[in-house]
């Protein structure tokens, strides 16, 4: 009894490690799915219970922060297609304006590309999330489920469809 007890605070030990060590990870794709009705607090919420819920399973056989995206995508897709209310753009919560300086010149340039990045289907705005946490094309397959040709294809036109989105908006 004494043992089990011991093994469950190990693991306890562990899940908060692996979470303090991902914790801006996680809430940098949980703020990308943040809609009116799904807080960015909620989201992380589930997105740690769900990566809990699964840590036992873990087998190690691809990295832990590829398996972290890959739940907290997973996660957030599933609460969002669970409200059906995805909006046209996402107001920056409190939590994220800590990440950038207000006086910083970049801010409003930040703002604009997460604002145009939030009418991106799930799936593009889940590989363009990775792409900017500058993972690589096979990581990026290896979360999303997609070939690298996949990938690398479909950043290509996210990429064109983010400067037309952009040249639509400063005529």
């Amino acid at each position: 009894m004494e043992e089990t007890r011991v093994k469950q605070q190990q693991l306890e030990r562990e899940f908060v490690s692996v979470i303090r060590e991902y914790e801006r990870v996680i809430y940098k794709v949980c703020y990308m799915y943040t809609t009116p009705n799904a807080s960015l607090n909620d989201l992380y919420q589930e997105v740690v219970l769900n990566v809990w819920r699964s840590f036992t399973k873990f087998r190690k056989e691809c990295k832990i922060s590829t398996w972290i995206y890959r739940i907290a995508l997973n996660t957030c897709i599933s609460f969002i297609r669970k409200e059906k209310n995805i909006p046209e753009f996402v107001t920056l919560n409190p939590e994220v304006n800590t990440l950038v300086d207000e006086n910083d010149p970049m801010h409003e340039m930040l703002r604009q590309l997460y604002r145009l990045i939030n009418q991106l289907g799930q799936l593009d705005k889940s590989i363009i999330l990775l792409y900017l946490e500058e993972k690589s094309y096979d990581e990026i397959a290896e979360i999303t489920g997609l070939t690298v040709t996949n990938v690398a294809t479909k950043l290509s036109r996210i990429k064109d469809k983010l400067k037309k989105m952009k040249q639509k908006e400063d005529q």
